[in-house]
């Protein structure tokens, strides 16, 4: 008898902060790691934003998202302190994939769920900044460049998706 596999979103936990760690840093390197307080306070201010790419108890990828202001992405590594009561557009702050999924579709998911998330929480928009290169990736899946961001570093741009 063969055992079944499953793979999905679950909320994150305070007790997946270590995998959290690890999966930025080895997608994003030194680059655009970020402090676990960093990860932690996305996940206090805004639970249901933050979510794991669970396969049968191994966290394979991240989610954090959060409303906020769409012409003000926060720093890389700042605190937020607390979501803006003014929010006006969803914020994809990161997501990030372990290696063995690509191909699995789990890129086109993630993208699904965060449209979900968006919906969910009022809003009908998506706003990120694609870091290293990854303007394509997202332009494949509607986003539009608005303007550059070199505040994240080199190849870096402010992009949104409407009509979600």
């Amino acid at each position: 008898m063969t055992g079944t596999t499953t793979t999905g979103w679950r909320p994150m936990r305070a007790g997946d902060l270590d995998d959290v760690l690890a999966i930025a840093d080895a997608v994003h390197g030194a680059a655009y790691s970020e402090s676990r307080e960093t990860f932690a306070e996305r996940l206090a201010l805004y639970p249901a934003g933050c979510q794991i790419l669970d396969r049968d108890g191994a966290a394979l990828g991240y989610l954090i998202t959060h409303p906020w202001c769409r012409d003000t992405p926060p720093a890389l590594g700042q605190r937020l302190g607390a979501i803006p009561a003014d929010a006006d557009t969803y914020y994809l702050h990161d997501i990030a994939l372990r290696p063995e999924t690509r191909g699995s579709g789990a890129g086109a998911a993630a993208v699904a769920h965060v449209e979900t998330c968006a919906r969910a929480a009022g809003f009908d928009e998506i706003t990120l900044v694609a870091v290293g290169g990854a303007d394509s990736y997202w332009e494949r899946h509607g986003f539009t460049k608005l303007i550059a961001y070199p505040a994240y570093g080199p190849e870096c741009w402010l992009m949104r998706r409407t009509a979600i």
